[in-house]
């Protein structure tokens, strides 16, 4: 088991992040594997980094913050959040994020409160976040927390839950005989998905599922199908945003979704669990939603800013995906989201535009990309899930078949 940490400590910091002599990271981390936190930061110094940071959080103190601070307080961006920003424009600061969060860690806390603080810090952060937007490296990956392995498998003592959540991490991570030559493949495969699609310049996606679904959303024009890894503007630096990915993504076109669209999988957000939801959209914009569990919470996630209720990101995974065929309910994004194919509200991708690299912020947006705080995946995959490619012409080619690729 400490061969398969140190593989994929390195795949993380090698494949995921691709570390260059000289680059400062910063590691943000719950207190749940320092002990992995460790390998990661020696991979990085390995790797040529010249400062390595670790930013470690704990969910119950976060739950007592969001408790007993005061809005104002929550609301502040202060001089140290300002040059710490800095900082990370200046030197292009890697980020790696391990994720061990506990799903139901911030029941109990006050949604509109939390939501208010974000709203309001947002416009003293989106500057920053713009300027860096497609220039650094970073990685989400994930490591076992108590809770979450918990939540994970219930009947279980925690410390077979834990072991079983690294098992599952890791298989789907791809970590097993060389994970670095199996991600090489991997994002071969991805890249020649995209290039099927980018070739037929599709005008619309038409998705159905006997669950209700039943959606038409419209593409950019100058959009693109983009997945796996990704490259950074100026240093020309590619290296995978997410370990574990099964996605081909796009960003569509604000202003042009119709129709229902019924989630499949519970979505873990601001640390509480939406279970059992739909959303339906009218020119674009998500109109109405229900919710068995936390519907307050989704109603208040989609009035975040003006583009919460746009969508940001469409994207295609095969329901026969190796996260599917675990059969585990991971409770965590990053993993449910790769299990089938999901959407996206909120803010979308630049980088899914033709000619980003020369363009603006303001100019993307204009083009049709969507500008928000926020981008949430919730997924929408099922195992009868049709969607059909509808061509500027009228010409309708089936891409997804009984919840899988069809080309």
């Amino acid at each position: 088991m400490q061969e398969k940490l140190k593989k994929y400590a390195e795949l993380i910091v090698k494949c995921g992040l691709n570390v260059k002599e000289g680059q400062e990271v910063i590691i943000r981390c719950e207190l749940d594997q320092p002990d992995f936190v460790a390998l990661c930061v020696e991979e990085c110094y390995k790797h040529g980094a010249s400062k390595v940071k670790v930013e470690w959080s704990h969910m119950p103190v976060t739950k007592l913050n969001y408790t007993y601070r005061t809005l104002e307080s929550l609301s502040e961006f202060t001089q140290v959040d300002k040059a710490e920003f800095e900082r990370k424009l200046e030197k292009l600061t890697c980020m790696l994020w391990l994720d061990s969060e506990d799903p139901d860690g911030l029941n109990g806390t006050d949604n509109e409160k939390i939501s208010k603080a974000s709203m309001a810090r947002f416009p003293f952060i989106k500057p920053y976040r713009d300027k860096l937007e497609n220039k650094y490296q970073w990685c989400i990956a994930a490591v076992p927390g108590k809770e979450w392995a918990k939540k994970v498998f219930p009947d279980m003592p925690v410390d077979k839950a834990m072991e079983k959540l690294w098992d599952a991490i890791l298989l789907c991570s791809r970590v097993d005989g060389d994970p670095i030559k199996a991600w090489e493949k991997h994002n071969e495969n991805l890249a020649k998905r995209c290039k099927f699609l980018n070739d037929r310049k599709f005008e619309k996606l038409e998705y159905k599922s006997s669950n209700g679904t039943d959606f038409v959303v419209g593409l950019n024009p100058r959009g693109r199908f983009t997945g796996g890894g990704e490259t950074t503007l100026g240093t020309k630096i590619y290296f995978n945003p997410n370990i574990p990915s099964e996605e081909v993504f796009t960003s569509p076109m604000k202003g042009i979704a119709e129709g229902k669209v019924v989630a499949t999988k519970p979505l873990s957000y601001q640390g509480k669990l939406i279970e059992n939801f739909w959303i339906r959209f009218e020119g674009g914009k998500a109109v109405e939603v229900y919710a068995e569990k936390n519907q307050d919470l989704l109603e208040k996630m989609i009035k975040m800013d003006d583009g919460a209720s746009y969508l940001g990101e469409c994207a295609l995974i095969a329901y026969d995906s190796p996260i599917n065929n675990t059969g585990i309910l991971f409770y965590n994004t990053l993993f449910d989201e790769n299990a089938s194919c999901h959407l996206a509200l909120g803010r979308g991708f630049n980088e899914c535009l033709e000619g980003f690299e020369n363009m603006s912020v303001e100019e993307c947006e204009k083009a049709g990309i969507n500008s928000s705080m926020i981008h949430v995946d919730f997924m929408i995959g099922s195992s009868d899930m049709s969607i059909v490619g509808i061509m500027k012409d009228g010409t309708r080619v089936q891409i997804f078949k009984d919840g899988n690729w069809a080309i």
